[in-house]
């Protein structure tokens, strides 16, 4: 099947994996870097790009 963009998009752009938890969190990569962005479940602040299938 052919990709969409905008679904790619949608479901990758912005999304953050937490380290230890494995929570998604969608924030801009620039709060992510400056650890402005903790995590909703575990309240840590060490954070992965989503992995694209």
């Amino acid at each position: 099947m052919a990709k969409i963009p905008e679904a790619q998009n949608r479901m990758f752009k912005n999304v953050f994996v937490c380290k230890s938890c494995h929570a998604k969190i969608k924030s801009e990569p620039l709060k992510i870097l400056a650890g402005k962005v903790k995590c909703r479940k575990c309240k840590r602040k060490s954070f992965r790009p989503l992995k694209r299938k």
